[in-house]
């Protein structure tokens, strides 16, 4: 989400920011024909000549017409969190790492509170959402698992790479940036950056600001970045988080 460049005073919940601008447009909005669906398209094919490679096909089987990867109702890759399922508008369904590679974690904040964050990723017309959303009081919500592609970053080759957290608030109020979300953010990044590998450094963890041809702002002059790798250096020697469960 998070405030749009020459705005006054940040979009409004519907007016986040989904798999549009430079690196696709509505082309991700499409979640039944892409890149890898063609890949699969072609696999009948491919797999008589040896031209598609095994593994491959072992990755993607679940593409097929008719074949869907299961998933239990309520599962979060991170153990604090509470599930809230984002309208399946808003995300499109992967295996990632396998399909997918995740390197980056990318930061917004929700230009509004963290009930109307919810509303709006659960809004089929919403047309984006993120993977988690932080509350100013610590609290966590999950609305899409770690392993389908969120539309939250306006760039979809960035949306495919990385893991989009939301936090409660507005980019040009600095107290909405309290002790409590940062720590509890701090842990969840922490926790994203060991399940998949991602070095704690802003060459990785980004802000929503600094993805290619995005028009918003956030996470805005106010959030502490050198605050918040700190914090999340902290909270990764702490030990670290197993893969989560692809159910």
């Amino acid at each position: 989400m998070g405030a749009k460049q020459g705005s006054t005073s940040g979009s409004t919940p519907g007016g986040s920011a989904g798999d549009g601008s430079t690196s696709g447009g509505s082309a991700d909005g499409d979640r039944r024909i892409g890149r890898r669906a063609l890949i699969v398209g072609g696999a009948a094919a491919a797999v008589g000549t040896g031209v598609l490679a095994r593994d491959e096909l072992a990755r993607l089987w679940w593409r097929l017409p008719g074949v869907e990867r299961p998933r239990e109702e309520g599962v979060v890759d991170y153990a604090g969190a509470r599930w809230v399922a984002a309208s399946d508008a808003n995300w499109r369904r992967a295996d990632r790492p396998d399909d997918f590679g995740i390197d980056m974690v990318i930061v917004h904040v929700t230009q509004g509170s963290f009930d109307s964050a919810v509303r709006a990723f659960q809004d089929p017309d919403h047309q984006a959402a993120a993977h988690y959303i932080v509350g100013q009081d610590g609290r966590v919500t999950q609305m899409i698992r770690e392993l389908d592609v969120a539309y939250h970053a306006g760039n979809r080759d960035y949306n495919e790479r990385s893991v989009g957290i939301e936090h409660e608030g507005f980019v040009d109020r600095p107290q909405d940036f309290t002790d409590a979300m940062y720590a509890s953010s701090a842990r969840l990044t922490a926790g994203i950056c060991a399940r998949y590998d991602i070095p704690v450094d802003r060459e990785h963890i980004l802000g929503h600001v600094e993805v290619p041809g995005t028009d918003h702002t956030d996470p805005g002059p106010h959030w502490d970045w050198d605050r918040y790798l700190k914090l999340v250096r902290r909270a990764a020697t702490s030990g670290p988080s197993k893969p989560p469960t692809k159910a």
